[in-house]
C-alpha cells in the first residue's frame, strides 16, 4: 500500500476549510453535491459500459471522476465519488444499483440474525478507497478532498425496504415495533459509516460529509429518539481525527437544529428552507447551501441574482459554504454551472 501523501501546505489557505472552521474567507467557497456525475459528458464517457458500484470500486476510475468537476469548474473542494451503499457492498451485502431504480438489496434485513450477519467494515475491505484517496490528494494539491458516507437512517432504510421507498413503511415499522432490531441495525451501520469515513480521512481527505437522504421522513421527536445518537456516533468518531464535518439531510427544515446537535461543524440546508432561518436554527455552526438546483436552468441573470441572495444571507453564519440545496440535476448545462461558480467566487465580501 502506498504511503499517505503529506498534507499540501496550500490547504491552509483553502477557502472551503477556512469557512468550515468559521474563519474569515477570501471568497465564499463553493462546491456542488453530485458535481462528479451525470451532468458531465466526460463522466458519461468514462462510465460507458461500467456499472455504478464497479466504477466506485475502481481506484483509477474513481480518481478520474472525482477530478473532472474540479478541472471543469474550479470549485473550492472535490467530493469523493462514491455511493452510500458502497460500504455495504464492500463487506459482502448482496446488493446492486439498478439503473432507473437505485440500490436494490437481495435479502432485506428483518431480524437480529440478519443484522449480526453483516460484517463490520475494516480498511482491508476497501483498499481501493485508500488508493483512490491517496491518488486524489496528490493530484488536488491545495484543493481539499471531501470524504463522503451515507448516514445510518438512510442506509438502514435501503436495507430494510430492499430498495428506495417513498413511505419508508417497513423502516418505521421496525423502528417502532422492533426497537431491539432497529437499534442493533443502526449501531451496525453507524460503525460501518464511521469506519468508511475514517479510511478516507486517514488516506488524506480534509473534511467529510454525512448524507442523510431520507431523514426528512421523520418527525423531530422520532429523529431524536431513534436516529440522532447513531449519526452522532459517526460524527464523533471522525471529529477525533480533527477534520470538519458536514451533516446534510433532504427535507429536514424541522430537523436542522438536531442535525447540528448530532455533532456537525456545518449543517447542510436544502433549498426549501430560507438560509437566514436555517442559520437561526443551527446555532453556533456553519451552514452549507442552498440555491435551488433548478435555478441553473433559469436565465443566467436570474440564477446569479438568487445566488447573491444566498451569499448575502450566509454572511450571518459562523461560516458559509455555497452549494445547491440538493445534488446537481443530470440535465444541468455544465457551462451554466461554471458561470455560477465564477459568480460565487468573485462576489465581493468586503
Amino acid at each position: 500500500m502506498s504511503r499517505t501523501p503529506a498534507p499540501d501546505l496550500r490547504l491552509a489557505d483553502s477557502a472551503f476549510l477556512k469557512a468550515a472552521r468559521g474563519e474569515p474567507v477570501p471568497h465564499t467557497p463553493v462546491w456542488y453535491m453530485r458535481q462528479a456525475g451525470r451532468s458531465l459528458p466526460e463522466y458519461l464517457k468514462v462510465r460507458e459500459g461500467v456499472g455504478m458500484l464497479e466504477s466506485c470500486m475502481d481506484a483509477a476510475l474513481t480518481t478520474e471522476i472525482t477530478l473532472q468537476p474540479v478541472r471543469r469548474y474550479g470549485v473550492d473542494a472535490a467530493v469523493f465519488f462514491s455511493d452510500i451503499v458502497l460500504p455495504l457492498k464492500a463487506v459482502g451485502v448482496d446488493l446492486d444499483i439498478k439503473p432507473g431504480i437505485g440500490p436494490v438489496v437481495a435479502e432485506p434485513v428483518r431480524t437480529l440474525a440478519d443484522v449480526e450477519a453483516i460484517p463490520d467494515l475494516t480498511p482491508e475491505h476497501v483498499p481501493f478507497i485508500t488508493e483512490a484517496v491517496q491518488a486524489l490528494v496528490r493530484e488536488l494539491g491545495g484543493t481539499p478532498l471531501l470524504g463522503f458516507a451515507g448516514a445510518p437512517f438512510t442506509v438502514a432504510s435501503y436495507l430494510v425496504e430492499g430498495g428506495p421507498s417513498k413511505e419508508h413503511a417497513r423502516t418505521k415499522a421496525m423502528m417502532f415495533g422492533a426497537p431491539d432490531v432497529w437499534d442493533a441495525l443502526m449501531r451496525k451501520i453507524a460503525g460501518i459509516a464511521a469506519a468508511f469515513l475514517e479510511v478516507q480521512v486517514r488516506a488524506g481527505a480534509s473534511a467529510v460529509q454525512l448524507f442523510d437522504s431520507w431523514a426528512g421522513a421523520l418527525t423531530p421527536a422520532d429523529y431524536v429518539e431513534h436516529v440522532q445518537r447513531h449519526s452522532a456516533r459517526v460524527l464523533a468518531q471522525i471529529g477525533e481525527l480533527g477534520v470538519p464535518r458536514i451533516h446534510f439531510g433532504v427535507g429536514t427544515s424541522n430537523l436542522l437544529g438536531h442535525l447540528g446537535d448530532a455533532g456537525a461543524d456545518i449543517v447542510g440546508v436544502d433549498w426549501r428552507t430560507p438560509l437566514a432561518d436555517a442559520i437561526e436554527r443551527v446555532g453556533d455552526r456553519g451552514v452549507q447551501g442552498n440555491l435551488d438546483p433548478t435555478l441553473v436552468f433559469a436565465p443566467t441573470e436570474v440564477m446569479t441574482a438568487r445566488a447573491a441572495e444566498v451569499i448575502e444571507a450566509g454572511r450571518a453564519a459562523k461560516g458559509h459554504v455555497f452549494n445547491l440545496g440538493h445534488g446537481v440535476i443530470p440535465s444541468t448545462d455544465p457551462d451554466q454551472l461554471k458561470r455560477l461558480t465564477e459568480f460565487v467566487q468573485s462576489y465581493p465580501l468586503g
